[in-house]
């Protein structure tokens, strides 16, 4: 069933090794002004026998930052980072797209090097906390984007977008999943706008719609992936009744724009999820968060997508497609090193023929 998996595919541009693909993971060990930290060349390449790696969620401006000690890819430091990143995967064979996050409202000012107050489609905080430098702590209401701070994110997008691509990546993700900003946008429990970006479903996916195009202006749609989730419902985010019809409107305009991928992260709605694969036409990728380890390769098996994306166990297991082909038992992941720290639960998870330090 596995032998699929390992067939090359097109994507975009691009023809990869296999259809396996490393999801974004927010791993939280960059410097406080956004470069990538120097453990992250390793942290990549370890993994780089995949398909495509998507890397950590990477905030396209000052204001799209939400946690403590994430990249960014808008300054000449952030660029020169992650080309030493970029080169390295090249390297050995992989391709990476990086995966431009706005986190929106799921913002501290503690967690920033300004300061700076969470922006939102509206000010309505998402009421849960988040991890600063002093701790837990509630996250404070955000500020309201005016329509011309709306257009001016977009433009963050874009210029974000050649950044990624000046720094050698093979193209960018937009994050609009998972409850930041652009599914922000989506949902009427954060969205009470009375302007073109509120209200009917054509102008809660406008913001989606035209940051896709922007970046597809920028470096090619065929160089443009975007990851969503349907029917998320965390931290505040209920996209009530319309959501599916939302998301049928959404994928349906995007497609039309010929990006490179969609990246959907799959809870549940199986009957949304078999329209979204009729009305997309180029490659999907499918997330299923806690699939399990026999299940790997069943939706590229069946049809349903073209690839399949991984996180936990791409973490814990760097050679991940190696253990696959040997159907070898996989190292456990350390929620405990998830976010922050050092090497541990980073760089130091053992591949099969590595033996334990003496």
């Amino acid at each position: 069933m596995k032998e699929q998996l390992f067939a090359p595919v097109k994507v975009g541009r691009y023809t990869l090794r296999n259809r396996l693909v490393m999801a974004p993971m927010t791993r939280s060990r960059a410097e406080f002004d956004g470069t990538p930290g120097k453990l992250a060349v390793d942290y990549y390449t370890q993994r780089a026998s995949i398909g495509l790696i998507v890397a950590e969620g990477t905030q396209p401006s000052d204001d799209g930052q939400g946690y403590l000690t994430t990249p960014g890819i808008y300054t000449d430091a952030h660029v020169a980072g992650w080309e030493v990143i970029a080169d390295a995967i090249h390297a050995k064979g992989s391709h990476l797209f990086i995966q431009l996050m706005h986190a929106g409202r799921m913002s501290h000012p503690d967690n920033t090097p300004h300061h700076r107050q969470g922006v939102a489609p509206s000010a309505i905080a998402p009421n849960t906390g988040t991890f600063t430098p002093t701790g837990m702590q509630d996250i404070p209401v955000p500020r309201a984007l005016s329509t011309e701070e709306v257009r001016q994110t977009v433009t963050d997008f874009r210029l974000a977008a050649r950044r990624a691509i000046e720094a050698g990546a093979d193209g960018v993700e937009i994050h609009g999943a998972n409850a930041y900003l652009i599914q922000q946008f989506f949902a009427p429990s954060a969205n009470t706008r009375t302007d073109e970006y509120g209200g009917s479903i054509e102008n809660r996916a406008r913001f989606a719609i035209e940051v896709a195009k922007a970046i597809a202006e920028e470096i090619g749609p065929d160089r443009t992936g975007i990851r969503l989730s349907p029917g998320t419902a965390m931290w505040g985010i209920d996209e009530g009744q319309e959501g599916p019809a939302l998301y049928r409107y959404l994928v349906a305009e995007l497609n039309k724009l010929g990006l490179a991928y969609l990246h959907l992260m799959h809870l549940g709605n199986d009957a949304l999820l078999a329209d979204i694969r009729q009305i997309w036409r180029q490659a999907l990728i499918v997330n299923r968060p806690g699939r399990l380890r026999e299940q790997v390769g069943s939706d590229v098996t069946s049809g349903l997508a073209d690839l399949e994306a991984y996180g936990q166990m791409v973490l814990a297991n760097p050679d991940f497609v190696e253990r696959l082909k040997a159907n070898a038992p996989m190292n456990e992941a350390d929620r405990n090193t998830y976010f922050g720290g050092d090497s541990r639960g980073y760089t130091d998870y053992l591949a099969l023929n590595q033996a334990l330090p003496a």
